[in-house]
C-alpha cells in the first residue's frame, strides 16, 4: 500500500451553527441537559472518526471512508478563530485509529501501523511515515482499529472478530506492544469488537466499549462497557454475551459464570464506540469522573437505537447509572449525525466526532 502525502490547507467558512446544511440540522435537533450547548468546531472532515490531540494543540482525526485520509486541525475550539484543516495523509487502508506519543502521530490502517515523527513541526511539509508494523490481520470485517497509549507507555491495539460470531483464537482480543511495535502481547480476550477505550484517571484501569453480536433479536444481546482491572481477563466472546446470554452456536465453549462481566450493560445494537472519562471541572459535579460514550447507532434494528452520547455514573468498577446525555441525532428514519469519538479538552469542554455530518462538535457548559 502506497502512502501519498498531501499538502492541503482548508479554512473553515464558519465555526458555529450555520456552517453547513448537515451540521445545521444536527445543531437544530440535538438536545442536551440544561446549561449545555453544542457548536460546530469543523465541518470539513469527511468521515471524521477517531481523534487524538498533539502536544501543541493540533487535533488529528482518522477516517474510514474511501480515500483513506488523515486530517490535522489547527485552532482553538470555542474561540472566534477559524481553524485550519489539513489533509496530512491520503490513500491509506481505512486509517480509523490515531494516537499521539512523544511528538509522533501513530496511524492504524487495517493491515499496518504507521508513525509520523515530529508531526506538529511539519504539518505543511509532511514526511513519509515510518512503518512500525506491516503484519497485522488484513480482514476487513471489524478490521478498522482504535489505538491509544496507556499509562504504561504501551500502545493498545484491538484485533476484532472477523465475523458476526465465530471461534477464531487469534482474534477478538485487545493486544498491547511497545511504541516501536515490538513485544506484542495479549492483554484481554473475548472482546468481539472494541472501537473505543480509555483509562480511568485515578485507578489507571482500562475501560472499553464492545459491540454485541447481531441476529439474536431486536433487544438482545446488550452492547457493553467493560473494565479490565488487570491483564489476562476473558470477557466471553464468542460463547457468552452480556452477563449470562449463552450463544446458541458457541455456548458450549465456555461458562458465563466464569467470564469478567460488563461494568455496565448498554442498549442492544447501539454500537458504542468512543468512551472517555470527564476529567475537567466545568461540567456540573454530577458528571465529574464519570464516563461518556459515543453511540454510533444501530444498522439492522426496525426501530433505531443509539445515535447519541450517553453518560454512565461510575462507582469503583461498576456503572450505577446509564442515561442519555446528547440526543436528537435522528428523527424517525432521518439520520442527522452519528457520534464516533470523544475527546476532553483542558478548558473543560468535550469534542465529538461525527462521520455522518463530517464534523467535529464542541460541547461546553455555562451556568444557566
Amino acid at each position: 500500500m502506497r502512502v501519498v502525502v498531501l499538502f492541503v490547507s482548508l479554512t473553515l467558512a464558519a465555526a458555529a451553527a450555520g456552517a453547513s446544511p448537515k451540521t445545521d440540522k444536527v445543531i437544530e435537533n440535538v438536545r442536551l441537559p440544561t446549561g449545555f450547548k453544542m457548536e460546530v468546531y469543523s465541518d470539513q472532515v469527511p468521515g471524521a472518526r477517531s481523534m487524538a490531540l498533539g502536544q501543541k494543540g493540533t487535533l488529528f482525526v482518522g477516517t474510514r471512508v474511501r480515500g483513506g485520509k488523515v486530517y490535522a486541525i489547527s485552532g482553538t475550539p470555542g474561540d472566534a478563530t477559524k481553524p485550519t484543516v489539513r489533509v496530512i495523509a491520503d490513500n491509506l487502508n481505512t486509517p480509523n485509529g490515531v494516537a499521539f506519543h512523544d511528538g509522533a502521530l501513530y496511524v492504524a490502517e487495517i493491515n499496518r501501523l504507521l508513525r509520523f515523527d515530529d508531526i506538529e513541526a511539519s504539518l505543511d511539509n509532511v514526511p513519509q511515515p515510518k512503518v512500525v508494523r506491516d503484519d497485522l490481520p488484513k480482514d476487513g470485517h471489524h478490521g478498522w482499529r482504535y489505538i491509544a497509549f496507556g499509562p504504561d507507555d504501551k500502545l493498545y491495539f484491538p484485533i476484532g472478530a472477523p465475523c458476526n460470531v465465530c471461534n477464531e483464537p487469534k482474534y477478538a482480543m485487545i493486544t498491547r506492544m511497545n511504541a516501536d511495535g515490538s513485544g506484542q502481547e495479549v492483554f484481554a480476550r473475548g472482546v468481539r469488537n472494541t472501537v473505543g477505550f480509555t483509562w480511568h484517571p485515578v485507578t489507571k484501569q482500562l475501560w472499553f466499549t464492545d459491540n454485541g453480536r447481531d441476529w439474536l433479536g431486536e433487544d438482545a444481546p446488550p452492547c457493553e462497557l467493560n473494565v479490565a482491572t488487570r491483564a489476562g481477563l476473558d470477557f466471553g466472546f464468542p460463547y457468552c454475551h452480556g452477563k449470562d446470554i449463552k450463544d446458541p452456536e458457541f455456548g458450549q465453549l465456555g461458562d458465563c459464570s466464569k467470564i469478567t462481566p460488563p461494568a455496565q450493560l448498554l442498549g442492544a445494537h447501539v454500537a458504542p464506540l468512543g468512551v472517555k472519562f470527564y476529567t475537567g471541572n466545568r461540567f456540573p459535579e454530577g458528571y465529574r469522573g464519570d464516563a461518556f460514550i459515543a453511540e454510533h447507532g444501530s444498522w439492522n434494528r426496525k426501530e433505531k437505537n443509539g445515535y447519541r452520547i450517553t453518560h454512565v455514573k461510575i462507582d469503583g468498577t461498576r456503572g450505577v447509572k446509564y442515561e442519555p446525555f446528547a440526543t436528537g441525532f435522528y428523527r424517525g428514519d432521518d439520520v442527522f449525525g452519528r457520534p464516533v469519538d470523544l475527546l476532553m479538552l483542558q478548558d473543560g469542554s468535550m469534542l465529538v466526532s461525527d462521520d455522518q455530518s463530517d464534523a467535529i462538535y464542541r460541547i461546553s457548559y455555562a451556568v444557566p
